[in-house]
């Protein structure tokens, strides 16, 4: 996210007015994403395949050649880093709601 965030705010900064993909140029499958969500958080979960929509993409991988060139922008942060970075702020915000919910104060509030 800190990179997505850096190239819009790179963007809003610039001149350019035409269309800028900001995102990965390396494409994976979903079921590779799955799996590596899957292996750093540690989860028990399993994986279903379901048919795509007719009208799903095959591709989804960005051409970001202008924002290299317009904007001096491509993604820092390694895939599995960020992933791991964003199940850890997650898991932060979870528990943090949590405990907020488990507090006395919260439950007195209740109905």
């Amino acid at each position: 996210m800190d990179d997505l965030i850096e190239g819009v705010i790179r963007l809003m900064r610039s001149d350019e007015t035409r269309p800028v993909n900001i995102g990965n140029p390396v494409e994976y499958p979903v079921r590779e994403v799955a799996e590596m969500i899957i292996e750093l958080s540690g989860s028990h979960s399993g994986i279903s395949h379901l048919p795509l929509p007719e009208d799903d993409p095959r591709q989804r991988c960005p051409d970001i050649t202008r924002a290299r060139e317009s904007l001096g922008w491509e993604q820092q942060i390694p895939d599995r880093e960020g992933l791991d970075k964003t199940l850890s702020w997650f898991a932060s915000q979870a528990k943090a709601r949590a405990r907020q919910e488990a507090s006395p104060q919260t439950r007195s509030k209740d109905p």
